[in-house]
């Protein structure tokens, strides 16, 4: 049951928000012992269409993907237009202060390198709940 726990702990955790696709954009995160990479494919946007913070170990990619065409004789699309909404839970250890961005060719890339900081456990005794008085 520990294990479980720790697997799901440490594992980053994706969430769309309530108006984007799933899955959009797509993300890859990749754990070294030294770094923490976060790769989001964002094609057809730039630079200024894209917010990118950090709060409490979150990763928050916010943005917006907008129509270049007003087709009202569109009959079927499998492209993805409007707002988006992506939070990834940091893995343990990546360092928030000291991360970088770059964009290119559609490509989002956010390096946080990983400090010495180590997991600490600590045991808290169980004792009797306090008498009142």
């Amino acid at each position: 049951m520990d294990r479980l726990f720790d697997d799901f702990f440490r594992t980053p955790m994706l969430s769309g928000g309530a108006l984007s696709s799933p899955g959009w954009p797509s993300l890859e995160v990749k754990e070294s012992e030294d770094q923490v990479t976060i790769t989001a494919e964002l094609p057809g946007l730039n630079e200024k269409d894209i917010e990118l913070s950090i709060y409490n170990g979150v990763l928050t990619l916010k943005g917006e993907k907008k129509s270049e065409h007003q087709d009202k004789d569109r009959g079927w699309s499998e492209r993805f237009y409007g707002r988006f909404d992506r939070s990834i839970v940091l893995p343990m250890g990546a360092d928030e202060e000291h991360c970088d961005a770059h964009f290119s060719d559609g490509v989002l890339t956010v390096r946080l390198p990983k400090s010495e900081a180590t997991e600490k456990e600590r045991r808290i005794p169980i004792g009797s709940p306090p008498t009142q008085h």
